[in-house]
């Protein structure tokens, strides 16, 4: 294959960008053997006939039209790697001209996995506290400093969701010898099943929990359905880990059933990102807070980039994407999850 001949892939990743996930190699990699024509995401339309006819691959999400769209013949694939699917282009369009749209949100699952298990530990032990309460000079010793800690393990705990990170969930809680029961109305009950896990209402797993993962998408349907009648139905003392997006909880309502000493909670998300300085979750007692962090790992990043390689020389030999997750035409319009941004 020539140099002339190299397919032609428009590069708007934003927030994220080439060198952020592209490592070195892949980089090198990816500019070998594709034409790469960076673009702003905001004009995609304003890029020339030759770009738009020729382009075959888009890396990332820019908002496009359908009459953007038909200027695009030989488009094949949308490779989406901020990852949050945006109601920004007709998908009906892509689907009936068979154009893959795909993301990398499971590089994701096992990052966040593992730092929603730290929140469940750190809650359980009060090991945050404990840590400050040292540092002040003001630590208890040995069982006088776990009148309220308990263990994972033999314990019953709830999980709100189950893609890829629900999943990644269950594998990191697995030796905890735990009962874990599973809301998400998209699954069958026989998936839910097979997975180990059992499956559930959203009442039981709010009321029989000692320990609750939220970890489903922002839908059109459920945004802020976990609000003060959900938290006022849990277990006392019961631990709420938020991992997805704030969007799917009334945060004022959660941040109260905190303040009443009702459940204690750790969140990565918030309604607003980056929080104002006044903000009241900042000085909650309770409630331990990452800033958005879960799942931004370099490695996570880069493997981005492979898993887009990987599906680019899959689709160039006619075979369809297989490591990235494709959008599925009865879901994908209802996503409502905001794209984060990258520093």
């Amino acid at each position: 294959m020539t140099n002339t001949e190299r397919p032609l892939a428009i590069s708007a990743p934003e927030p994220r960008t080439l060198d952020l996930i592209f490592s070195d190699k892949a980089r090198t990699e990816l500019h070998a053997k594709y034409e790469i024509v960076e673009a702003d995401p905001e004009n995609i339309a304003g890029l020339g006939e030759e770009i738009l006819g020729k382009a075959r691959y888009i890396i990332g999400q820019p908002p496009l039209s359908a009459e953007t769209l038909a200027r695009m013949p030989a488009l094949r694939s949308i490779l989406n790697v901020e990852s949050n699917l945006l109601n920004n282009m007709p998908y009906e369009v892509l689907f009936q001209r068979g154009i893959h749209v795909v993301t990398t949100g499971q590089v994701f699952a096992e990052p966040v996995a593992e730092i929603g298990l730290g929140f469940a530990l750190a809650l359980a032990r009060g090991i945050v506290d404990a840590d400050v309460a040292f540092r002040q000079g003001c630590e208890f010793w040995g069982g006088e400093g776990n009148s309220s800690a308990r263990l994972i393990a033999g314990s019953e705990i709830g999980i709100v969701g189950f893609g890829d990170l629900g999943r990644a969930l269950r594998r990191v809680l697995s030796g905890f010898r735990a009962r874990i029961r599973v809301f998400d109305p998209w699954l069958p009950q026989s998936i839910l099943e097979e997975s180990g896990v059992e499956p559930a209402s959203l009442e039981d797993v709010l009321t029989k929990s000692d320990f609750i993962f939220v970890v489903a998408a922002v839908t059109s349907e459920n945004r802020g359905f976990l609000g003060a009648d959900a938290f006022a139905s849990m277990r006392k003392g019961a631990a709420f880990i938020l991992l997805s997006r704030a969007d799917v909880v009334d945060f004022d309502a959660l941040m109260a059933a905190v303040s009443s000493g009702h459940i204690v909670a750790a969140s990565d998300v918030y309604p607003q990102e980056p929080l104002p300085p006044d903000h009241p979750v900042r000085s909650l007692k309770g409630f331990i807070r990452s800033a958005h962090r879960a799942g931004a790992l370099d490695s996570a990043f880069k493997k981005m980039g492979d898993m887009v390689l990987e599906d680019l020389d899959l689709m160039d030999r006619g075979l369809p994407p297989m490591r990235c997750k494709r959008a599925e035409r009865e879901t994908v319009s209802r996503m409502r999850s905001k794209p984060v941004a990258v520093n």
